[in-house]
């Protein structure tokens, strides 16, 4: 894991090392993303974090390890942040509308996971899709992908 953060925090200095960092920084801003997702309600199940971890591991490609460590990490940087908003601007940097539809869609599956729809959890993801620059037909269109994936609601 220390290395991991070390490449984060201090980057690298060549421009395949820049891109690499680049892409670690999207990935803990997803995994802070969808551990906030998870924890919003003040309970975080394991439904919840088997879903963050499948999602960082699928929509990234990472190995289990890799994934762990990435969680680890979001982990810290979770607690220490102060708002949302520097997640949310790196991936309306270097996400495609599709890739934030995607994380979207992630988000409401964590929502989902545990089997109820509390209306915190329906405020936080909207707050998220705005800062997405999502519209509400997207949100809604991404909800309702991801509530076809889902167990029934309680």
């Amino acid at each position: 894991m220390f290395d991991l953060l070390k490449k984060i925090v201090n980057g690298k200095s060549d421009e395949r090392g820049k891109k690499q960092g680049k892409l670690e920084n999207i990935h803990l801003a997803a995994g802070v993303l969808l551990l906030e997702t998870a924890h919003v309600d003040e309970e975080c199940t394991r439904e919840e974090m088997a879903h963050v971890v499948d999602t960082l591991k699928a929509q990234f490609k990472l190995s289990h390890e890799y994934a762990e460590e990435l969680i680890n990490l979001a982990c810290a940087e979770r607690e220490t942040a102060l708002d949302l908003w520097q997640y949310t601007n790196q991936m309306n940097q270097y996400y495609s509308m599709e890739e934030k539809m995607q994380l979207m869609e992630a988000v409401w599956r964590i929502i989902f996971a545990d089997g109820r729809l509390e209306a915190h959890e329906d405020h936080f993801a909207h707050k998220l899709a705005n800062l997405l620059r999502l519209t509400h037909k997207q949100l809604i269109d991404a909800k309702l992908n991801a509530r076809s994936q889902s167990p029934p609601l309680a």
